[in-house]
């Protein structure tokens, strides 16, 4: 029956961890917990008795806090463990009391062995109360210990040990033989693994057999790392670059990121106008969504709402992690529409190419491997300004800043902070840095 509930096949989030540790706090029963959740009881009582948090030697009214026997009241017996001749202390006093006692019973709270199984809701104060094995249900912790589960049955390999040793007899020596994986998988069915397998189990060391034995794989190079992409795939609804293309844009705004070198967390947030071939960047402490938002929102509160929307109203973008947010960086500090937000195809950097193209000139100023973390926004204001001062034959021989300076005005290019540089003085090597540090 149960089956048949609203929202019974889904699995408890944190919220409703949360709820029943507050119900429990309160005394609520199991089936109130359930009907509140749209859960069946048995879900509720699995979830407590699974993943409630243990805790021992709560120190008590009686004297002994390692003494969890019912008769220790009363008990008056000594030297009950025949360890001492003259031993004229009770045995209920002795923290070697339950182990040596034939007559041990354990006192046991009959909270815990029936419905709601922990302590929560108790009307007993915990340092009043002598149980000294208690259980708690605490959400955070049960969800942390949910999660791990989660994990672990989803890692590892679905076979026993024994069918892995049995596999390892007959891949190891072929593979010494200098035979290949798909060599071995094709001519040994029985083994019912594919070639992806054998190189996961190789990868994993679960094999006798190292990567080292094969004869190609140390000749290749690591793939590159890609930066995290956006994991959320619901902010791409109505905002793919399929959608982008039937607005048949005349001229847009392309934003990207350039990472710094590994150990500096500092990023640059870059714009490129395909029209003006302007381009802009703004330095930023972290490569996060909130960082891009406080980029746009300080750009809006210097231009004002409606020109940053005359300026940025449609944004292509790729699908990094830092642009995961389109809604709040849609959305401007008054809570009106600033900008619209697409996204380019996965892998296909080519989409943006605008941007691309101004990123190789960024580098040929600030190489890979070069660090940010000496970089202040005056010296990437000095940069955009040499890269926008270059001739550029798709604008018939004018520089970017006198295209953009026709179009958006003199303010517009201050509020950047951007400045024409002679021709002859405009410097595209790594030396425009060190000229001015």
């Amino acid at each position: 029956m149960s089956k048949y509930i609203p929202g019974n096949q889904k699995h408890l989030t944190i919220e409703d961890r949360i709820y029943i540790q507050n119900e429990l706090d309160k005394g609520t029963s199991f089936k109130d917990i359930a009907r509140f959740l749209c859960k069946d009881p048995t879900t509720i009582s699995k979830e407590v008795k699974a993943r409630r948090a243990s805790d021992w030697f709560h120190k008590g009214t009686f004297l002994n806090a390692k003494n969890f026997c019912t008769k220790r009241f009363r008990c008056k017996k000594t030297n009950a463990c025949n360890k001492i001749l003259l031993c004229g202390v009770k045995c209920a006093s002795c923290p070697t009391c339950n182990q040596t006692c034939p007559d041990f019973q354990k006192e046991r709270c009959s909270k815990l062995d029936r419905a709601p199984y922990v302590c929560n809701g108790c009307s007993k104060k915990i340092n009043h109360c002598t149980i000294a094995h208690k259980y708690t249900y605490n959400a955070r912790f049960a969800d942390r210990k949910y999660r791990e589960c989660l994990k672990d049955s989803r890692s590892g390999i679905a076979i026993t040990r024994q069918e892995l040793h049995k596999k390892d007899k007959i891949i190891t020596p072929l593979i010494d033989q200098g035979q290949s994986p798909y060599h071995i998988v094709a001519n040994h069915p029985e083994l019912n693994l594919s070639v992806r397998s054998v190189y996961n189990y190789l990868d994993m060391g679960l094999l006798t057999a190292r990567n080292v034995d094969l004869k190609r794989k140390v000749k290749f190079k690591p793939r590159k790392v890609h930066k995290s992409q956006i994991s959320d795939r619901r902010v791409f609804n109505g905002r793919t670059y399929a959608d982008f293309q039937q607005l048949h844009l005349e001229s847009f705004v392309e934003m990207d990121t350039v990472h710094s070198a590994v150990g500096s967390s500092k990023t640059l947030l870059t714009f490129f106008f395909t029209r003006e071939k302007l381009f802009l960047a703004f330095l930023m402490n972290r490569n996060t969504e909130g960082s891009v938002r406080l980029v746009l929102d300080r750009l809006e509160k210097r231009f004002g709402t409606f020109d940053f929307l005359t300026l940025f109203e449609y944004i292509l973008t790729d699908r990094g992690a830092e642009f995961g947010d389109p809604d709040s960086l849609e959305t401007g500090v008054t809570g009106i529409q600033r900008t619209n937000i697409y996204y380019c195809d996965p892998m296909r950097s080519g989409q943006k190419g605008g941007i691309e193209q101004a990123h190789t000139m960024l580098r040929m100023i600030l190489p890979k491997r070069t660090t940010f973390e000496f970089l202040t926004q005056w010296d990437v204001n000095l940069i955009t300004s040499h890269i926008n001062s270059t001739p550029r034959e798709s604008l018939n021989g004018r520089t970017p800043y006198d295209v953009a300076l026709e179009a958006f005005g003199e303010d517009v290019l201050k509020a950047f902070q951007l400045r024409r540089i002679d021709p002859d003085k405009v410097i595209l090597t790594p030396k425009l840095i060190r000229y001015n540090h």
